[in-house]
């Protein structure tokens, strides 16, 4: 089968029409009865949102329930096979499918070869409901899963399909680190199959890039394969007609694409790539060593500390904005008379002055980047991970270099670049799977065409949720932290510390070592030691401090010792702007059956409310907890829902902007055939 390579085939009208339309089983109904109910936007949650909508979905489920009992039917057909006559099954299936098309029997039929190819190489077969999330992913939507319930596994089920038919199946992470992983989970499943995996990660040359796009499922992450899509339209745009492309193209090895199309993908951790990433432009960019624009920058460094907040310029923490103050566009222009040359020019004096400013005050060492052999690496805020080949753009970078007195680098001329929404759109079929995704459904439906089902447990969460614990000032939050701590470690129940940067992270380390409390710290400086770190948090008397690293596509496995002790136990010691990122922190516990428990202590002087609450609804919050800690932590509850509110709504904004920005350029450019 790996012989096989279509090209860019097109999903055939029997598959991509739902045999159970969404409007015959309530889901379109529900939308509109959640709009009307939930009138006043973040007063209920996302999960009180869907449970509103419960008996609209009851018929859906049934549907998804009736295709998994129909998939288990099928492996009984092929249970009694050897291996050789299973994968001989998955070859005659492909050349059926090629002859007459996906069907649903046919379906049925790949999701069975998987399910007992899975049982012969890992020992245990896809339960029902890992059965109706591939099926949601097949059909082109997004599946929320329960943190812990197995997408990795879940996810096979669809790629195997899609592989077996013939389409180029990309199973999309968010770092290599998880691309690794899941393809190392899963290869013995597809090679059964007799189907090729290949993982593709940054360290790889193109011809190991080009050979792993080949294989009939591609693991990689979201930033390496955009990357490649880039270079690819690079390649193509250097060809001044379609015969000469074509003729290149099929001639030497290395003029060939890197990818074989946008056919299937299988999105893991949906949301964060496609949402909380979604604003970042992928830029492909050449440097240009101009001495004399280091030399601009730094003088506009200067100029910028002359300047006075409050008076020449105003921090707008909510926007992450500076905003030149009448007073102090009046002292640029004194001092752009004094100084000539280009700071004479008003427009260009003030934007440098304003980067400059930007580089003072909004970007913070430790938090938004951090400094490695003397060089600047940017911080994934979603993910805590350093992203080494990025810069931040006009000048920014350079300014920070400056700040830090750093080694500068080169200023960069941009040569391509597309956005994820721009992107992830091109797929003839786009499906997904989080267990984050109810709170961005419409979102996502709206910008991507992805509809989020939400696939019950197979087994029941026994993850306990503690009532959070609210101080007033920092203060008291690190000897009740460590209160906390200590009363876990006295029982050897291991605990998994969550932080929002790797200063915060690293503040704490030194509170623990202080108390005497051995730890191990898991932040954007230890990426290296990241699987290791991970493999012993679940161990008897462990203490990990950990950034948003940990808050996604971890596994923390724990022994039977830990079980009869509670489980793991996460503490979050601050909230998030996103309750999505909170949610899946809490999920490392409690995993697949076993048990855990989840808290969060945090201090109304945290950056989230100081900076992003409504002024009047945090003193009052505070007021309150004085007086009566039972209405005041009522208050910082609510206090938080609406921080967090507003800040998500802002990034909407933010993205629908990029979305439309997006949209126009294409209009703009559609006569030059150049999009990129």
């Amino acid at each position: 089968m790996s012989q096989i390579h279509t090209a860019r085939p097109a999903f055939p009208p029997n598959l991509l029409q739902d045999p159970y339309p969404m409007d015959q089983s309530g889901e379109q109904p529900e939308s509109g009865f959640i709009d009307k109910v939930n009138a006043s936007g973040y007063l209920l949650s996302a999960e009180a949102q869907y449970q509103l909508g419960r008996p609209f979905r009851q018929v859906f489920l049934k549907r998804l329930y009736h295709h998994a009992k129909c998939v288990r039917a099928h492996q009984t057909t092929v249970a009694h096979l050897d291996d050789a006559s299973l994968r001989g099954e998955a070859l005659s299936l492909h050349r059926q499918i090629k002859k007459y098309g996906i069907t649903r029997l046919s379906s049925y039929a790949a999701f069975a070869l998987t399910r007992e190819a899975t049982q012969r190489t890992l020992g245990f077969s896809h339960f029902d409901e890992q059965l109706m999330g591939g099926w949601v992913m097949w059909q082109g939507k997004m599946a929320e899963m329960e943190t812990g319930q197995g997408k990795t596994v879940t996810a096979a089920l669809p790629a195997a399909t899609a592989a077996i038919a013939g389409l180029p199946t990309h199973v999309i992470t968010i770092n290599d680190y998880l691309a690794q992983r899941d393809a190392d989970t899963t290869r013995p499943i597809y090679e059964l199959l007799g189907l090729t995996v290949g993982v593709v990660t940054d360290e790889m040359t193109e011809e190991e890039r080009r050979d792993a796009y080949r294989k009939d499922i591609t693991y990689c992450s979201n930033k390496t394969l955009v990357f490649d899509h880039l270079r690819d339209r690079m390649k193509m745009n250097t060809y001044s007609s379609n015969l000469e492309r074509q003729r290149s193209l099929m001639g030497e090895p290395e003029n060939s694409l890197l990818l074989r199309g946008l056919c299937f993908a299988i999105v893991d951790e949906a949301d964060s790539i496609l949402i909380d990433e979604a604003v970042t432009p992928l830029v492909i960019s050449k440097s240009v060593q101009q001495q004399k624009k280091i030399s601009i920058y730094a003088r506009a460094m200067q100029h910028a500390n002359a300047l006075i907040p409050n008076e020449h310029f105003i921090i707008d923490h909510d926007h992450r904005q500076i905003h030149l103050t009448h007073d102090g566009r009046s002292h640029l222009k004194v001092n752009g008379e004094q100084n000539g040359g280009l700071w004479r020019n008003q427009l260009a004096c003030e934007e440098l002055v304003m980067q400059a400013l930007k580089a003072e005050h909004l970007y913070t060492r430790d938090q938004h980047y951090l400094i490695k052999e003397n060089k600047i690496q940017i911080i994934d805020e979603f993910t805590g991970r350093t992203m080494p080949d990025r810069s931040w753009e006009r000048g920014l970078h350079q300014m920070i270099e400056l700040k830090e007195q750093c080694d500068t680098t080169a200023d960069r001329v941009t040569i391509a670049r597309i956005s994820y929404q721009r992107f992830f759109r091109r797929y003839l079929r786009l499906s997904g799977m989080t267990g984050t995704g109810l709170e961005v459904r419409k979102e996502l439906a709206s910008t991507y065409h992805l509809k989020v089902i939400k696939i019950p447990t197979a087994q029941k969460v026994m993850r306990t949720l503690e009532e959070d614990k609210i101080t007033l000032t920092l203060e008291e939050k690190w000897p009740l932290l460590l209160n906390e701590i200590h009363k876990k470690y006295a029982h050897r129940q291991p605990i998994l510390i969550g932080t929002h940067s790797v200063e915060a992270s690293e503040a704490l380390s030194n509170h623990l070592s202080g108390a005497n409390l051995p730890h191990n710290v898991l932040n954007a400086r230890q990426d290296q030691q990241e699987a290791e770190i991970v493999a012993q948090a679940g161990q008897l008397g462990q203490i990990t401090v950990a950034t948003n690293m940990a808050g996604r596509g971890t596994d923390i496995k724990i022994s039977d010792a830990v079980r009869a002790l509670g489980g793991l136990h996460v503490i979050a010691t601050e909230r998030h702007e996103s309750h999505r990122i909170d949610r899946q922190l809490m999920g490392r516990s409690g995993r697949q059956g076993d048990p855990g428990s989840a808290m969060a202590i945090i201090s109304l002087e945290d950056d989230l409310l100081r900076l992003n609450s409504p002024p009047l609804l945090l003193k009052s919050t505070r007021f309150l907890l004085q007086r009566s800690p039972y209405l005041g932590a009522y208050m910082a509850k609510l206090l938080v829902n609406i921080t967090q509110y507003r800040i998500t709504h802002r990034h909407f904004s933010a993205r629908a902007m990029v979305l439309k920005s997006d949209q126009k350029l294409v209009s703009l450019l559609a006569f030059s055939g150049n999009m990129e």
